[in-house]
């Protein structure tokens, strides 16, 4: 059994669809962010860094292993498995650096244009254009990579899974804001409708039913 600590983001969700995917049985243990339970001691115990996602997995061998960053936890469940992250070398690679595409471009930039756009005490016109830009740009890329390829690295992966959440949640709001844009990207589009049809993507997106 995993204990998945959670809550409704796109981090959170990535975790949520792995373990869908997979099939893994799972408790899901909601952290609700907006009253500060990720500061908690007992949460502080399984990730010093105070963000979700963690899980705890009661089956591994030599007793429960804990384990922070939704990039890591991806790759440890995806071993585990044996799915979702090929062993081919080239295929491995491939998916590798979409991995960390996600993890160091498209959610933090995306995460900065929720923060000044929503959460932000003043309105910073520059922090506004800067972040919208460069997660526009980050978008474009995507577009490029997904022509005449279903999946970012080819085949279903975590690569896919991992950015699937953040650039759903984006959507709608830059398309809001630049219509004209969103237009031009049919690749992403696709791509984002394919992952929709999951069924274990679906169920992972409502996780945790809050």
């Amino acid at each position: 059994m995993i204990d998945l600590y959670t809550w409704t983001t796109p981090n959170g969700r990535k975790i949520s669809i792995m373990l869908e995917e997979t099939g893994l049985p799972y408790k899901v243990v909601p952290v609700n962010l907006g009253t500060l339970e990720q500061q908690r001691p007992e949460f502080l115990a399984l990730n010093p860094n105070g963000k979700i996602p963690a899980v705890v997995d009661h089956d591994a061998p030599g007793g429960p292993l804990a384990i922070f960053e939704s990039g890591a936890i991806l790759v440890y469940l995806a071993e585990k498995t044996r799915r979702f992250l090929p062993t081919e070398l080239r295929a491995r690679a491939a998916t590798m650096q979409w991995l960390m595409f996600q993890m160091s471009q498209v959610g933090p930039m995306i995460g900065q244009v929720g923060h000044f756009v929503n959460q932000a005490p003043e309105r910073i016109p520059y922090a506004i254009q800067r972040f919208v830009g460069e997660s526009v740009r980050i978008i474009d890329v995507l577009q490029t990579a997904l022509e005449g390829r279903d999946y970012l690295a080819g085949e279903y992966s975590i690569a896919d899974i991992a950015t699937y959440p953040w650039i759903v949640a984006a959507w709608q709001p830059f398309a809001n804001m630049m219509p004209e844009k969103i237009g031009q990207l049919g690749n992403v589009q696709r791509w984002l409708d394919r992952m929709a049809a999951r069924p274990a993507v679906q169920r992972g997106m409502a996780v945790p039913a809050v």
